[in-house]
């Protein structure tokens, strides 16, 4: 499990101190960027622009589809497949397989390495739902992508890579 931010207790114990916080604290992964206004400390500031926070911030309110998602969405484990590749790809091919084996790599709060970011080294909830940051805060739906549709996968799951890799994007195909 990854550190967690403002504290290094559990999930839980998290959750509850950022929400006893008056929602000022916010969990992130380990090594994610905090945005400024969350590090304020001032109750109800909002993130400028939401940052990753990793599947286990999820976990706590999603246990169902968190678990559904661990199990059946081959996704979940696709760092598994960079994991193999590392001695035969160069640097520039290893960051093209982040894009898509990681959650928000090149992105605010993504992942940056294994060792830097262990929580985002994975395709996680927020590769399809976006950046949490903000709903966790929050708990709004408005404040992360819901509903999802075929657009939202083509940023891996696009013609090149479905030729070069034979797959294509299952909408809800063990998704959770």
């Amino acid at each position: 499990m990854s550190k967690l931010y403002p504290t290094r207790l559990g999930l839980a114990a998290a959750l509850t101190a950022a929400l006893c916080l008056g929602g000022a604290g916010v969990i992130f992964a380990q090594g994610a960027a905090k945005p400024a206004a969350l590090v304020s400390g001032k109750p109800g500031a909002q993130a400028k622009t939401p940052v990753f926070v990793g599947s286990q911030s999820c976990q706590e309110c999603h246990e169902k589809e968190f678990k559904s998602f661990k199990a059946n969405a081959k996704k979940a484990h696709a760092y598994e497949s960079v994991r193999k590749m590392l001695h035969a790809v160069s640097g520039d091919e290893l960051k093209k397989c982040y894009e898509c084996h990681t959650t928000g790599y090149g992105q605010p709060g993504g992942f940056v390495s294994e060792a830097q970011t262990p929580g985002l080294a994975e395709v996680g909830c927020e590769s399809c739902h976006g950046p949490g940051s903000e709903h966790v805060q929050s708990q709004d739906r408005k404040d992360i992508k819901a509903k999802l549709n075929a657009k939202d996968c083509v940023s891996c799951h696009n013609a090149e890579r479905v030729a070069a890799f034979n797959f294509k994007p299952l909408i809800y195909g063990g998704a959770h």
